[in-house]
This record gives C-alpha cells, structure tokens and sequence, in this order.
C-alpha cells in the first residue's frame, strides 16, 4: 500500500530565523572576501606600502592608533559634529516639514529656495561657514546639519501627507484638537515613512562632519586623513576610512533598532 508524506510548511518563526541567519551569515563571508581580494590585488600589483598597504598593516596600524589613543580621539570629534548637525537638521526638519505639509502654498514658495539650496554642493559652502562661525564644533555642526536637512525634511512632508484623510476626518469628528491629532494619529502613521529620512539623515551626517573637518580641522576623522596624507601614512588614511564606515554602519543599525521598537504596531 503506497503511503503518502504529509506535507509540512515551515512555521513562521523558522520563516523569521531564516531571514535573520542568512544575513548574519552573509556579512562575515563578505568581509573574508573582500580581505582575500584586497590581498591579492596588494601581491599581484606589488605596489609599495605607502601607495596600497596590505590588510595586516592596516590591520596593525589600527591597533597602534587606538592604544595610543588617537584614534578615540578624533572618533569622538567626528561623532560630536555629526550627532549635532543630525540633531540640529532632525529639529528644524521635522517642524518646518509639518507645516509645508499643512500650508501648500508656504511649501510651492519655499520649493524653489530649497531646491536651489541643494543645487550648491555644500563643500563648496564648508569653507565660508567656517569663514563666518570659526573652525570650532559649530561650525562643523552647521556643515554636517546642511547635508542632512532636505532628506529629513521631504520624508517629513510625504510621510505627513501620506495619511489617509478619512482619518484626519474622523479625529476631527471625534473632537481632537491640533495636538491630540497630532500625537495620536499623526505621529505614530507618519513614523514608517519619517524614518527613511532619519536613517539617510544619519548616515549623511558623518559625511557632512568630515566635510567640515577637511576644510578646517584640527581634530576629526576629517582632520586625521587630512594628516596622515600629509605624512604618507597610507594605513592610517585607510584606517580613518574603516573607522567611518563603521560609525556609519552603527548609527543606521541604531535607526533600525529604534523603528523596530517604535513601529511595532505595523508588524
């Protein structure tokens, strides 16, 4: 007598470990890859260290920075400017964002202002902001708060705008006022969009600090490359780079963290 198996799906948390292991494995075999390939490009070219540096000098030259403390250093410089010039950009974005959201005609008057704004790279801006604020920490959080601006800002408007009437409709109805609309219905619908820009937001930030920090900079993962170019430490420009990525990396993991904590009702 033929028997027949019976057929078994997998159930949705082994859906879920599945989607977490396969990029958590995915990562590590990456990184290995790129190391064999940035190996065998330094064999094969046989470039001299002060061109292209191997992995193990890099890797060296990152530990001698971070004992002698050099390294934490200009970390923390970096890290300073960005969160305050991302912080300053959220502030700003985010109030002026709801209220083009809310007044088209404010929004079609401003359009042309901003979108001219954008059109000037802001490395061609850095160096009459540190002209007018001094080379300080203001002065690279205003760089790193202009990068930042328009992306928090457009995620603003079209998260705002992207509410369904009926609901504004049906507050309204109910007797809500301004702010009772705003942190309950408003707030909490726009979040899932307003966090795509918050997460673009962040990973600008750090470039617009080290576009500060080039133009003039004592400290700063900006000022550090800017240095070690001077004195041809090719390994301390790659580490300086390696340190930024992974800053970067860092502060979109924590946007995630913190819309998976804050979003949990879309789930």
């Amino acid at each position: 007598m033929q028997q027949t198996l019976p057929m078994t799906t997998a159930s949705p948390r082994a859906k879920t470990l599945r989607r977490v292991e396969l990029p958590a494995l995915g990562l590590p075999v990456t990184l290995l890859t790129l190391l064999m390939l940035w190996q065998a490009l330094v064999n094969i070219s046989g470039y001299p260290p002060f061109i292209l540096p191997s992995p193990l000098l890099v890797a060296t030259r990152f530990g001698q920075a971070l004992s002698s403390g050099l390294l934490w250093q200009h970390t923390a410089a970096t890290l300073s400017a960005a969160l305050g010039g991302f912080g300053l950009a959220l502030l700003v974005a985010l109030i002026l964002g709801y209220i083009l959201a809310h007044l088209r005609w404010l929004e079609q008057a401003l359009a042309p202002v901003l979108a001219a704004s954008q059109a000037i790279p802001v490395v061609a801006v850095a160096p009459l902001i540190i002209l007018w604020f001094g080379a300080g920490l203001s002065a690279k959080v205003l760089v790193a708060a202009l990068i930042t601006f328009l992306p928090i800002l457009i995620s603003t408007i079209v998260a705002i705008r992207s509410i369904p009437r009926e609901l504004i409709e049906m507050a309204h109805i109910s007797g809500a006022n301004r702010w009772q609309l705003l942190r309950y219905v408003e707030a909490p619908l726009a979040l899932p969009v307003l966090f795509g820009g918050v997460r673009t937001g962040l990973a600008l930030a750090t470039t617009g600090a080290v576009v500060g920090e080039f133009v003039a900079g004592r400290v700063g993962l900006g000022a550090l490359i800017n240095i070690a170019r001077g004195l041809f430490d090719t390994p301390l420009i790659f580490v300086s780079l390696i340190t930024l990525a992974l800053i970067t990396l860092t502060l979109y993991v924590l946007a995630v963290a913190l819309e998976r904590m804050l979003v949990r009702w879309e789930a």
